[in-house]
């Protein structure tokens, strides 16, 4: 990976690590603060601002304290121009099976992720 690849991989490396390890300073680094977390797994669809999920995120115990099986996988990292684009990676965290659709936006010369929208799956 090479330029605007290799920065959006290091974002989603530090995203896949602050996921594991519930670690909210983290994530603040690599979401907008003003990014959106969604999912229409759940009744009603399920909308956060990162206020909220980061006090979700805050209060659970991190899959990495438990030494949980971890999977993290980058399938694809798309570009519409030079500020704008779509990853979708996925990951296995506490025995669920994560589809996100990231979508990220480069803004003061750094790669930051816009919004969240994903899909759950029962680890198989």
């Amino acid at each position: 990976m090479t330029g605007r690849f290799t920065e959006i991989g290091a974002v989603l490396q530090a995203y896949f690590e602050g996921l594991y390890t519930c670690d909210v300073a983290l994530l603040e680094g690599v979401f907008h603060p003003q990014a959106i977390y969604a999912t229409a797994d759940e009744t009603p669809t399920l909308i956060r601002s990162m206020e909220e999920y980061f006090a979700v995120v805050a209060k659970r115990i991190s899959p990495a304290s438990t030494k949980a099986m971890r999977k993290d996988v980058i399938d694809s990292i798309e570009f519409a121009g030079e500020n704008t684009a779509l990853a979708r990676v996925r990951c296995t965290i506490s025995g669920r099976d994560f589809v996100d659709f990231l979508t990220l936006i480069r803004a003061q010369g750094k790669w930051r992720i816009i919004a969240k929208v994903f899909h759950i799956e029962t680890a198989g």
